[in-house]
């Protein structure tokens, strides 16, 4: 018997030692990230294996996995924890060792291994842990498997059996340096800022966009799991601006930004201006399309609209479709659709053939990158960003909202707009064009200005993004229909920030 886990144990005492610790709302919508010895330890990481590994046989699916963990001072401890509670549920274990995200995706293709379990926190700040999971590749869990799975743990509901077993495979990152790098080099001599924030991809990403031909000016790539600069997230000003200076220092091409475990690229142009990644999916869309006849991309309803309106995308017989944000989502949704690929707007990518094989690796964006370049030699990022229409958008937006409350809202938003729809009423002084209610409400009107709202996933908080393609007094019209919607719910409280 192993004992049930606790939601709460005292450091440096013998229960601590002696008992699994599991806080439940580690238990995300599509992974799972605690704090780690505040809300879990490692008796609760080994619980957490063993009904990982319950519910894989509990899915039908054969009990072999990879895993692999990112760069943290505790990263590899928690690993081995993993796997000791997976082996006891009688998994076959495939231990790649240290390792981006994505290198263990590749790993359930190369190795034909169905299941996977990558230790990492992310970009979370120091002291997070966490594992993202799926046993359905190139497929990770949503909120149905991350719903059981949390069913099981807490409940200490396993089914151990002998059988498991463990294999190290010794310089693994060799063959995946190799499959990503297999490719013919760059007719185009680019320079390339390479920035890792000093976490997990600063072992790969420079000798990758080197071995495809780039010039490569390393930036933070020593291991350092302190993270002494800045925690590896190319979302945060911070690291895009250490990006921006060293693009301006060296005169570089474009700078590449990855994040805590390499499954996000940012990007800067040559000019030293971040370029959001819906903006950089717009760009590569246009790239892709040109070459790939009437090509599906999948976007979140974050993104910008110019998916839709962009005249050279509709010229070149693009389709986008919008759909719920969250990396898992998006993944599923770009691999059920069959489309050449999936941009979300925190960065995560996901390219299908022949690009990819459908899950998110920054290191497979950064190459989509430099070949659309490449495909454009007599033109810079910023000439292929400045090409793109204007639009005028706000950042993400996050009015506080409880836990308990805020999907009770949401539908409320959501029902307000369908009956305005219904009656033919305007929304900042126009039509409803389109509302899409896949992920919340992201409602369009006549001149393309839009507005979303939605529940966040992980946080007491809603999220409302607006954006014209007009002008900026349009988008903060959008933003004004909106949040006098919200108004009406007491509910809603302030923002983190606004326009």
């Amino acid at each position: 018997m192993f004992p049930k886990p606790k939601s709460v144990l005292v450091p440096n005492t013998y229960a601590f030692e002696s008992e699994p610790m599991v806080k439940p709302t580690g238990f995300r919508e599509y992974d799972a990230r605690w704090l780690f010895n505040k809300d879990i330890n490692l008796m609760g990481v080994q619980a957490l294996g063993m009904g990982l590994g319950a519910l894989i046989a509990e899915l039908g699916v054969k009990q072999e996995i990879v895993t692999g963990h990112d760069f943290r001072g505790y990263s590899a401890s928690i690993k081995y924890a993993l796997i000791s509670g997976l082996m006891a549920a009688g998994c076959e274990v495939h231990d790649i060792g240290l390792a981006v995200t994505p290198m263990t995706y590749f790993a359930q293709f190369d190795l034909d291994v169905p299941c996977v379990a990558m230790v990492t926190a992310s970009h979370n700040d120091n002291g997070w842990t966490g594992v993202k999971m799926g046993a359905n590749r190139p497929l990770t869990f949503g909120p149905d498997e991350m719903t059981r799975l949390k069913e099981i743990v807490l409940n200490a509901a396993f089914n151990n059996k002998a059988g498991g077993s463990y294999q190290f495979h010794e310089n693994y990152p060799a063959r995946y340096i190799a499959d990503l790098t297999s490719r013919p080099k760059l007719k185009r001599k680019l320079k390339v800022v390479a920035a890792c924030g000093n976490g997990t991809a600063g072992a790969f990403a420079p000798q990758v966009l080197e071995a495809i031909g780039c010039e490569v000016i390393p930036l933070d790539t020593e291991l350092d799991h302190t993270f002494p600069k800045y925690n590896p997230n190319p979302e945060d000003m911070e690291m895009l601006h250490a990006i921006r200076d060293a693009v301006l220092a060296h005169k570089a091409d474009v700078g590449l930004g990855f994040d805590g475990d390499g499954d996000r690229c940012g990007v800067v142009d040559n000019t030293g201006e971040e370029i959001f990644a819906d903006k950089v999916g717009v760009m590569l869309a246009r790239d892709m399309s040109a070459i790939n006849a009437n090509a599906q991309f999948v976007v979140d309803v974050k993104s910008t609209g110019l998916f839709v309106t962009d005249p050279v995308l509709q010229k070149q017989g693009a389709n986008t479709v919008y759909w719920k944000t969250g990396h898992s989502y998006m993944k599923r949704r770009t691999n059920e659709l069959g489309a050449l690929a999936g941009f979300e707007k925190s960065g995560h990518f996901f390219f299908n053939k022949p690009f990819g094989r459908g899950y998110d690796d920054g290191l497979v964006s950064a190459i989509a990158i430099c070949e659309m370049l490449d495909r454009a030699p007599g033109k810079s990022m910023a000439d292929l960003k400045d090409a793109l229409p204007k639009t005028w958008s706000s950042p993400t937006m996050s009015p506080h909202c409880a836990d308990e409350a805020k999907y009770g809202v949401v539908d409320a938003v959501v029902k307000h707009f369908e009956t305005l729809q219904q009656k033919g009423e305007k929304v900042a002084g126009q039509n409803i064009r389109d509302l899409v209610t896949v992920n919340g409400v992201r409602v369009t009107v006549e001149d393309g200005s839009w507005g979303l709202v939605r529940a966040s996933s992980n946080k007491p908080e809603l999220v409302v993004v607006v954006e014209s393609p007009v002008s900026e007094q349009r988008m903060r019209d959008m933003f004004e229909a909106m949040d006098s919607v919200l108004r009406t719910h007491p509910e809603v409280g302030e923002y983190n920030q606004k326009i």
